[in-house]
C-alpha cells in the first residue's frame, strides 16, 4: 500500500506532523508512507524512519504557479496512491488531492475546497495540535492522552562529528539550551527578561546554546556577548542537527516557535514563553516534564494566531508582564531541582 501525507506548512508544523506519520506507519506496517514537504521541512520528514521518500514542493518558488502546481501532483498521480492523510489545509493542496485522486482521502471540514475529501474529519480547536493531526487518523485520538506521541528523528554519526567540531566543549559539561528569536516579533519574549534568565541559569553552573535559524543569528549575538559560558549556535545547525544538540542539554526555554517542537523531538524538558499566542490554540510542548507559562489576563491577548510584527496596543504587557522572575521560579521547582535530583 501506498500512502501519502501532505504538510507543507511551517517547520514546527513539521515536527508536529510526525506523530501521525508514526502511527499511520504502525496501522499499516506494510505499507510505504511518502510525504509532500516543503524546502525547509525536506530534511525533518527525510529523517524520520517512518517515512519512504520525500517529494519537495516549492510552492514560493518553482512550483508556485498554477500550470506547474498541477504538473507536481499529476506527477505524483504516477505513484498509485491508496490513501491521502493532509493536514495542511490549503487551496493548492486541495487541488493535488483532487489531481492525485486517490481511493481514499481524508482531510479536515475547515479545509479549503474540503469536498474533494471522501474522509471529511472536524478540526478540533479545542485540542493540541499533535492531537488533530492524529485525528485524521483516529478520531479516538481526540479522548484522553494517548496523543501525547514523541516525535522520532535519526541522528546519523555524520551529525555527531559536525557539533563537537563546531563546539568541543559539549564533551564535558552540562548544558542549557535558549531559544529567544522568532518570526514574529509579539511571540519575542523580551530580551532583558531573557538577559536575567540565562545569568541565573550560568549562576547555577550551566553553559547555554543559543539555537534559532539564520535569522536568528544577529539577534543572539547580545545575548552571548554576556558570558563565555553562552554559545550563538543559531544559523549554525540545520533544523535536525539542532535536535542532535538538544539532545545534549538538560532542557530548552523557548517562545512560541519552532525549537520548542524540536525539544519534543530530542526529548528534553521544554519551557515555552507565551506572549501575544496562547496554549488553548494547541501548540505547547506536551511531553512528561515540559511545561509552559503565559500571562493571560488581558483584554488584547490573543492578538493573531501567528503574532504580529508589532504589539497593536503599543504595550507589549503580554511579554513585559510575565516577569523573569516567575520563569526563574518555575526553572527552580520543575527544571533545574528535578534535573539535579
Amino acid at each position: 500500500m501506498k500512502i501519502l501525507v501532505i504538510q507543507t506548512a511551517f517547520l514546527g508544523d513539521a515536527f508536529l506532523t510526525l506523530p501521525l506519520i508514526q502511527k499511520i506507519k504502525e496501522r499499516f506496517p506494510e505499507s510505504f508512507v511518502d510525504v509532500v514537504a516543503i524546502p525547509s521541512t525536506q530534511q525533518v520528514f527525510s529523517a524520520s524512519p517512518f517515512v519512504n521518500e520525500v517529494y519537495v514542493f516549492d510552492k514560493k518558488g518553482n512550483e508556485k504557479s498554477l500550470r506547474k502546481t498541477v504538473r507536481f501532483a499529476l506527477t505524483l498521480k504516477k505513484n498509485n496512491y491508496e490513501k491521502i492523510f493532509s493536514p495542511h489545509r490549503s487551496f493548492r493542496t486541495s487541488l493535488i488531492v483532487k489531481l492525485i485522486n486517490a481511493p481514499e482521502k481524508t482531510g479536515f471540514d475547515n479545509a479549503s475546497w474540503s469536498s474533494v475529501y471522501n474522509k471529511i474529519v472536524r478540526y478540533n480547536k479545542d485540542a493540541h495540535e499533535v492531537a488533530r493531526n492524529l485525528s485524521l487518523l483516529d478520531e479516538e485520538f481526540l479522548k484522553g492522552e494517548d496523543w501525547k506521541i514523541p516525535p522520532e528523528i535519526e541522528t546519523g554519526k555524520d551529525i555527531e562529528e559536525k557539533l563537537l567540531h563546531l563546539f568541543p566543549q559539549i564533551k564535558k559539561g552540562k548544558f542549557v539550551a535558549v531559544a529567544p528569536g522568532s518570526v514574529w516579533e509579539t511571540k519575542k519574549y523580551p530580551a532583558q527578561y531573557y538577559i536575567e534568565i540565562i545569568d541565573y541559569l550560568i549562576g547555577e553552573g550551566y553553559s547555554v546554546f543559543l539555537i534559532g535559524g539564520k535569522e536568528d543569528k544577529q539577534y543572539c549575538e547580545d545575548f552571548a556577548k554576556l558570558s563565555s559560558k553562552v554559545i550563538n549556535a543559531a544559523g549554525m545547525l540545520s533544523p535536525v542537527e539542532s535536535v542532535a544538540l538538544l539532545r545534549r542539554c538538560e532542557f530548552l526555554i523557548s517562545n512560541d516557535s519552532a525549537p520548542a517542537h524540536m525539544g519534543q523531538a530530542a526529548g528534553i524538558k521544554t519551557l515555552m514563553l507565551y506572549t501575544s499566542t496562547v496554549p488553548s490554540f494547541g501548540f505547547y510542548p506536551y511531553l512528561e516534564g515540559s511545561s509552559y507559562l503565559s500571562y493571560d489576563n488581558l483584554a488584547c491577548k490573543p492578538c493573531g494566531i501567528h503574532g504580529k510584527n508589532k504589539c497593536p496596543v503599543k504595550t507589549f504587557d503580554c511579554g513585559f508582564l510575565l516577569k523573569p522572575e516567575t520563569v526563574i521560579e518555575k526553572l527552580k521547582l520543575e527544571f533545574i531541582t528535578l534535573t539535579k535530583s
